[in-house]
This record gives structure tokens, sequence and C-alpha cells, in this order.
């Protein structure tokens, strides 16, 4: 195995102009595979170095992305093991830098902007063709997938990125793209360990770590012939794609519109309210400060112990509310009554419903949590449920929580040192902070493609569109985690009203904003007489569901906006909040 001299194996990864790291803590790690020495992936540069994990440089011979590919599957030693035991090994991920693209007579930038492919026709794709080599129907775009059929349980399949055709969103990744290579292959090797070898976006890589870690299907033996065959494997969403309830779908879906459903539809979204301003009080007004609190990765919190239907949806009229049912339940709770300085927890507006809508069990389970009467119309329930989402949670709230431990912020800190390192995480290790940006993409965008759009102007309303082949495509689970979501806020803004008598001044999404009398949330936050947090309100801390000081401003500047009709909560941080509520 041809690997770069053993001194260069052991440099350290080029310095970032930064304090240095927290010394890294001991983790249970797993051992290295040993069919994958050198780790998940490896990033090229144009002189045919293959910077892998752990400082390891590896040489790479091949000019042409066929010789890559066999190169990378027969002597680079890269892979990375599978998450479950039913599940499949990663496969290699190739990084290629824009010098290596140019190399490999790949086009510094791809023409097709909409497509964001190859032409069929291009040199590159003709090589690969003509060495018997596959692309998947994406083409050779940003993410390709080059692949042969499998022998045997021997998967032929590998994973380039290509990166001057942004391959890593800035979004997503920031400012990994224009890293140095062995500081890109660190950032993405972490992740790969504690989240999942990329495999596309952030968004197609959550989505793949479901899937990775709830395999569809299992060996199971046959019992007339004895042989062993592919089975059902139990608490996955199966190996088919599934239809949704007509009120769970999109406008354009094929349920929807095949059958002429005009009976309304599911509007579980995140929220996006502001108080009106002849309910603000002087007392109020009077106050210095606006005060911003994010919630950590707020729709990971929602997945915990989330349970979520397995199976297709059944049609029941005038059922009786079971909240430990997941579904879609057609109720009227218009009449319930709450203060107006808070939004409504059954809308994203905040606003209060006028009459019978759809929504998730939780919404509904909440009015009753509540002390009101709910009497469904009708419901689309599932029989099959299980907590599908617990050990995608469980490896994302790990990854989350351990790096952010890495930049200096770790549970053990009080609030006080905690505002203090969250003010300055972001600058303690560049790429860390890389790491964990992309982890709460993943977490969003996860989410997100659980109910794709279609996309390209050639989509015809009552097509299929190809993300409805995919098992994963449950809107219905989307739903449930958003309307948990936004529950959840409700009642920290609720028990907040009752322990401090403060009201927020908007929401976004995860993001409060309450005036306060100091530019802190020390000054606002419940504590109880030994300095402890009061459970039930917003508590500051660094584990998912727990809050961070998202920004300061006056209460002056607050009002200004919301007068002219703007939310607070998107520009408390000083510039314009994105709102991701997973599409």
């Amino acid at each position: 195995m041809p690997v770069r001299d053993r001194v260069r194996d052991t440099l350290p990864l080029s310095q970032p102009s930064s304090p240095p790291r927290p010394v890294a803590r001991q983790t249970n790690e797993p051992a290295t595979d040993p069919r994958f020495p050198h780790g998940p992936l490896a990033v090229l540069d144009g002189h045919g170095s293959a910077y892998g994990v752990d400082g390891i440089v590896l040489d790479c011979p091949a000019t042409t992305i066929p010789g890559l590919v066999e190169w990378t599957l027969t002597e680079s030693g890269l892979g990375g093991q599978r998450l479950h035991r039913y599940g499949k090994d990663s496969d290699p991920l190739i990084v290629l830098t824009a010098a290596a693209a140019v190399k490999f007579g790949l086009p510094e930038r791809l023409e097709d902007r909409r497509g964001l492919r190859l032409s069929a026709d291009h040199p590159v794709v003709a090589q690969v063709t003509k060495a018997k080599w596959q692309l998947t129907q994406r083409g050779f775009g940003p993410w390709a997938r080059i692949y042969r059929k499998a022998q045997g349980t021997q998967r032929q399949c590998v994973q380039l990125a290509i990166l001057p055709w942004e391959a890593l969103d800035e979004r997503s990744w920031p400012g990994v793209a224009d890293m140095e290579p062995a500081d890109i292959a660190r950032v993405l090797g972490v992740y790969a360990q504690r989240v999942i070898t990329p495999r596309g976006s952030t968004a197609v890589s959550g989505l793949e770590l479901m899937t990775a870690l709830r395999p569809a299907t299992k060996a199971v033996r046959d019992p007339a012939t004895g042989n062993w065959v592919s089975g059902h494997n139990a608490g996955s969403l199966g190996s088919q794609p599934m239809d949704p309830a007509p009120p769970e779908a999109t406008q354009e879906h094929p349920v929807v519109v095949n059958s002429g459903w005009k009976g309304g539809f599911l509007n579980e979204e995140a929220y996006q309210w502001v108080r009106p301003v002849d309910l603000l009080t002087a007392e109020e007004c009077t106050l210095p400060y606006a005060v911003g609190l994010d919630l950590n990765t707020a729709f990971l919190a929602a997945a915990a112990r989330l349970v979520v239907g397995l199976s297709g949806p059944d049609h029941f009229h005038a059922p009786a509310f079971n909240p430990k049912i997941p579904g879609s339940w057609l109720v009227d709770l218009s009449h319930v009554d709450l203060d107006p300085r808070l939004p409504s927890p059954f809308t994203p507006t905040g606003e209060r419903p006028s009459g019978p809508a759809w929504y998730q069990t939780h919404t509904v389970a909440y009015a009753q949590e509540l002390g009101y009467n709910v009497t469904p119309v009708e419901a689309y329930l599932r029989r099959e449920t299980g907590a599908y989402l617990d050990p995608w949670h469980d490896r994302l709230k790990n990854a989350y929580v351990d790096t952010l431990a890495d930049l200096g912020v770790t549970r053990e800190l009080d609030d006080s040192k905690f505002l203090i390192a969250m003010e300055r995480h972001k600058q303690v290790d560049l790429a860390m902070a890389a790491v964990l940006a992309a982890i709460k993409a993943t977490v969003k965008g996860g989410v997100g493609k659980l109910r794709e759009r279609p996309q390209g102007r050639q989509y015809k309303e009552g097509d299929r569109w190809p993300a409805l082949e995919r098992p994963t495509w449950r809107p219905d689970i989307r739903a449930a985690v958003i309307s948990k979501a936004r529950v959840n806020m409700h009642r920290k803004l609720l028990n907040m009203a009752r322990m401090t008598g403060l009201y927020p001044l908007a929401v976004l999404s995860d993001c409060v904003v309450y005036p306060s009398p100091g530019d802190s949330p020390l000054a606002f936050l419940p504590y109880s007489a030994s300095g402890k947090p009061q459970p039930g309100g917003f508590r500051l801390g660094s584990t998912p569901g727990l809050a961070k000081l998202e920004g300061v401003q006056s209460m002056a500047w607050a009002v200004d906006l919301m007068e002219q009709g703007y939310n607070p909560a998107r520009h408390i941080k000083g510039g314009d909040a994105v709102l991701d509520e997973g599409e």
C-alpha cells in the first residue's frame, strides 16, 4: 500500500490562526476496521497526494476518473464500517480539490447550472462508460456515485465530491471548501466518524443516516426452503414507498390530484409570530434590552422518543382521540382560549384557529394537556408504530454534544461560563466549528427531506417525482417532529409567563425574543433561591432542547421592527436569520 513517507504521516495539520484547542477527551470510539485501515475518505490535491484522516497521506497515481475509482477500491484502504448489523458499509469518499478536478479533465465550473451535471457526451463520462462503470440517475455532478453491480456481498462503489462545483455548501460547511486538503480531510473525517460518511448535501446525509441506523431489511431463513432470504427489519420503514393520507400530502401529490381531495391539509410548521404591538405594556417598552434565545437543535430534541407510524394510514370517522396514536386528526380547536400575548400553539402564525383543521397528534394532545375537550371529526391513523428516529436522535445528539465540548462548551459549565464559552466557541477551532455547523444542518435537512417537493420546470402537478419512490418520503413523520418542536416551544413560553410574568415579543422557529432589564439571559431567566435553573422554562446549556444566547439589541430597536411588521427574532443576531422549517 503506497503511503507517503511515515514522517509526513505524523505531521500536524496547518495551524489555525486561533487559540489552542482544548485537550481531546477520552472517547469510546470503535477500533479501526482492518478492512479500511486508512479511514472513510481522502481529499485529493493536484499532485497525486490523497489526504486522509489522522494526518495520513496516500500516493494516488491515477490520472483518469476510472483509474481513480479502481485505485480507491483496490489499493487505498478507504471505506467505512456499517452503522447497524443489518446495514451496509459506507462507500469510500474521494474529495477532489479544484486542482485535482482539472487534472482529471473536469471543468472548473459546471455549465449546466440547473441540472448540475456533466453532459452525457462529456469525455470524462465517456471514459467512465467505456471502462464499464455506471453513474446513478443524478449523473456526474457535485456528488457523483460511480459503481458496478455488486459481486456477491462485495460492493463496488465510490463516492466523489467535486469541491469547485460547490459540493460543500457554504451554509452547511462554512469555510471548508477554502481550507487546505489536510484540514478538509479532518473536518469530513470527524463528521464521518460521529455522523456518517458524507453522501451528498447534509440534508441527503441526514436522510441516509436514518436508513443506515434502521436498515429496511435483514436476512431471515425461509422455513420452506431453509435458505436465507431478505426479510423486513422490524422498526424500519420497510423497502417500499408508502403514500401518505391526503391531508398529509402536498397539493401536487398524486393522492391529492387523482382523488380530487378538497378536505384541507396539515399545516404543522415552525413558528413565525410577532406579538401585536398594542399588546405591549408601558413597563415592557421601558425595559432597555431585547434578548434572543435560541434552542439547540430543536428538531433533534423533538425527535427524542417520538412515536411515529410505521404502516400505512387508515381512515376513521368520529374517532375518540388517543394521544398515543400517531396520525392526523380533523378537529376544531378554535374554542381554546389562551393569553393573546402568547402565540397560539396550534398554528405556525400564532393566530387562533378559526374552525376545524387537520393537526398532528402532538398538537391535539397539547390542547388536551391544557384542559380542553377535543372531539375529532375524522382521522388518518397508523396501527403499527415505533420510535423510528431514536437511533438517529441518539447519534446526532452525541455528535453535537461531543463537538461542542471540543470547542470548549461542556455540560459541566455553569450558566455564566456557558455564555462566555458560547461567545468564543467558533474561534477556538475553525475546523470543529464547521463540523458543528454541518451537524446542525444535517438535523434540519434530514427532517426536510422527509417531505421533499418536486423540482424542475418540467414537473406537472399530479405526476410522481423521484423522492416519492423512497420509503423515507414521509411527510407525516416530518409533521410529527415539527408539531412536537412547536408544542415544546409553547410549553416553555407558557411556563415562563407563569413563573416570571414575562411574555415574548416574537418567535421564529427555535428563536424567541424577550424584553429584558439586562443584556444577558441571566437577567430574566428563572432561578431558584439556591441559584439553580427552574425546570419547565428556558434553561441554558449545551444539549439539544436547552437554550443559548442568539443576540441582544435595544428594546427600542425591537419595537420599531414590530411596528413595521418585521420579526425581531429574524434579525436579533444582527443579520437575517434563515428560517429552515425542514424543506
